[in-house]
């Protein structure tokens, strides 16, 4: 068989040959007419196939891919994946062709050959990369997949591919066995290590961070250390791209995660309330003793009327039994002003519809400093994005400070420069003369 298809192919390189011999031109020159006679009819072939190629087969799938309900099939047309397959038959044919054209000149046969089949790796190569790309883009689309470092895992494989190809393109050049570059890299596996250093680490980090479950695509992360303060982009095997709120982009190797400490909120989003964690400074010279017609002043205020009128029952009473004398205050209890005003913030906030009344809720006084009394609101807002909550939190600190100066209470805050300007300076003695 291999004899018939020898005798065709020399038929067929001949016959030009044959006929410019007879037409009187030089052997020399005849032989490199005929070349370039199949050199131009090969490529005339092949631009032709190419274009029935693409023209039928791409504009068919196409039309199935449209009608179809899976999505894969558009995303393979999306990636190419058809094109790099459409050019698989005019490589075919030029393969087959090649010992025809170069019949005249064996010598550049194999150096021709070779170069076609690494052509051939390399389409090859690019068919699966554009497969894998298509299964990324898919599973995207699958709501358990969206949170997953897919690209990290496309990155591992199409190194993998990568290694592969090129041990096949090393035993077609040097024309040894595969298994000889094997051994080779088997035996230069520290230097790989070396080389592939930030390769390895980022791919264990990425399977630890995926296995884990510490980042997802999506989440917010805050890492400080390197200006991370925004939503993740990507997951790739070396990076973690993070899109910061000033839109600018950060990129942190993969590794990091693993090794340095970040905070994730996602644990907050999920809740489904956002921490308000701030305090109110109270000046401690304005804490006192409430009179009797202060009290009633602040009945007045509805959320606070029926829990004044309980307390003072519950104080009377307490007072009775202790027989407390009340000319001095400090004896027996007493209502404060800075008491009803923290039992007011705690009623006001928990009837706020911004408000999470499911999670924790405290109205809270910490320990005194030179700044004054804090009283602080640690509680969440049932709205976990940004600009709602700001909101939330602006509206009831608003409020509380203009409530206030209702308690006979003060906000400590350090002395402006009206304050020092309203202060008269004494008079100069007068010298004697």
């Amino acid at each position: 068989m291999n004899q018939i298809t020898s005798t065709t192919e020399r038929i067929i390189s001949n016959w030009l040959f044959t006929k410019l011999v007879e037409w009187g031109v030089p052997e020399n020159v005849a032989i490199y007419l005929n070349l370039l006679a199949l050199l131009t009819a090969l490529s005339l072939i092949v631009i032709i196939t190419t274009y029935l190629t693409r023209k039928i087969l791409l504009e068919a799938l196409a039309k199935v891919t449209a009608k179809t309900n899976s999505h894969f099939d558009d995303f393979l047309m999306r990636n190419r994946t058809m094109a790099y397959v459409a050019r698989l038959i005019p490589l075919i044919i030029v393969v087959q062709a090649i010992p025809v054209v170069l019949a005249d000149i064996p010598q550049l046969i194999r150096p021709v050959r070779i170069l076609a089949d690494i052509y051939l790796i390399l389409l090859w190569v690019w068919i699966i990369r554009a497969v894998l790309r298509s299964l990324r883009d898919y599973l995207r689309t699958r709501e358990s997949f969206k949170d997953k470092p897919l690209d990290s895992y496309l990155q591992v494989i199409s190194i993998i591919v990568f290694i592969f190809a090129g041990l096949l393109i090393f035993s077609m050049v040097s024309g040894k066995d595969v298994w000889y570059f094997v051994t080779a890299m088997g035996a230069a596996t520290a230097i790989l290590m070396l080389v592939f250093k930030d390769t390895i680490l980022g791919f264990v980090a990425s399977i630890q961070v995926s296995t884990n479950d510490m980042v997802r695509i999506g989440d917010w992360i805050e890492m400080p250390k390197y200006g991370a303060d925004g939503d993740v982009l990507e997951i790739n095997l070396n990076t973690v791209k993070v899109q910061n709120w000033d839109k600018t982009i950060t990129t942190i190797p993969t590794y990091y995660l693993i090794t340095d400490s970040f905070k994730n909120w996602r644990g907050m989003q999920e809740s489904g309330g956002r921490r308000i964690k701030r305090p109110l400074h109270l000046k401690i010279s304005s804490i006192r003793y409430l009179e009797k017609d202060e009290i009633e002043e602040l009945k007045k205020i509805q959320l606070l009327k029926p829990f004044i009128e309980e307390r003072q029952l519950e104080i009377d009473r307490y007072n009775e039994e202790k027989g407390a004398d009340r000319s001095m205050p400090v004896n027996g209890r007493n209502m404060t002003n800075a008491g009803l005003f923290r039992k007011y913030i705690e009623l006001y906030t928990h009837s706020h519809p911004g408000i999470n009344k499911n999670l924790t809720f405290i109205v809270r006084q910490l320990s005194p400093g030179d700044n004054g009394l804090p009283l602080e609101l640690y509680m969440f807002t049932s709205d976990i994005r940004w600009v709602p909550y700001e909101g939330i939190m602006s509206d009831i600190f608003d409020h509380l400070l203009s409530a206030i100066k209702y308690f006979k209470l003060e906000i400590f805050e350090l002395p402006a420069s009206d304050d020092l300007r309203s202060l008269s300076l004494p008079a100069k003695p007068e010298q004697p003369v």
